[in-house]
């Protein structure tokens, strides 16, 4: 059960609890990252319908799995990891690349997710029209990534990860998680060209996409399926 104190459990004793039987902890566990789970969801996904599958999916594996939670890493490192592989498990199956044009509700949820911000109110509507196409041709060319450089970029790029620590999410060797990065990139760049100042397809730019960062800094999510 849930510890009785005046203190937050941590992660690991909820996780403890849930498996104790506590019917409650899980729910605890689950709303207190919710968010981030989300969020990586979503732009794995490329949409929000398909990724509110992937994270249920992912919810119910690791609720029926806590028991194989070994504690050789976080239990938020584990809860992605279990959420990216059934966002994964899911476009592996379907074998397709979407292109679904994001939900017209994006900006009303900018507190959602990580290292994100919204923009700002009083920015020039020129300028908002520019942030937002920008966005949009950035989440439309990383889904045409394959899926494993995807769920790389996503965690280290967008979601600003350590490499060691996705490493673990992704159930792989920290050299794999560089080389899918470094891929993705080099195939965005190809991609993105065209954000650049001058961009040019046929010449792009070498090194992280300023794409990426773009939408880092600007992209809002949308708000999270409720388990109430």
């Amino acid at each position: 059960m849930i510890p009785s104190t005046d203190v937050e459990p941590t992660d690991h004793e909820l996780l403890q609890a849930h498996v104790e039987g506590d019917p409650e902890a899980f729910g605890v566990l689950f709303r207190r990252h919710r968010d981030r789970l989300w969020a990586v969801a979503l732009r794995t996904m490329g949409n929000p319908d398909d990724a509110a599958d992937g994270l249920q999916d992912g919810m119910i594996s690791a609720y029926r799995r806590a028991g194989s939670f070994r504690g050789d890493a976080a239990v938020t490192t584990w809860l992605h990891r279990v959420v990216v592989n059934a966002c994964l498990d899911r476009i592996r199956a379907a074998k397709v690349r979407r292109a679904e044009p994001l939900p017209e509700d994006l900006d009303d949820h900018g507190s959602r997710g990580s290292l994100i911000t919204a923009t700002s109110e009083t920015a020039d509507p020129a300028d908002l029209a520019v942030v937002d196409e920008r966005r949009r041709l950035v989440l439309a060319a990383l889904e045409q990534l394959p899926a494993d450089q995807r769920a790389a970029l996503v965690l280290v790029d967008m979601e600003g990860y350590p490499v060691a620590e996705v490493a673990q999410m992704l159930d792989c060797p920290v050299g794999t998680v560089k080389s899918r990065c470094s891929r993705g990139r080099a195939r965005l760049a190809v991609l993105l060209g065209v954000l650049r100042p001058g961009g040019d397809p046929d010449h792009p730019p070498s090194g992280n996409p300023d794409g990426l960062s773009s939408v880092r800094a600007t992209e809002a999510s949308r708000a999270p399926p409720s388990t109430d």
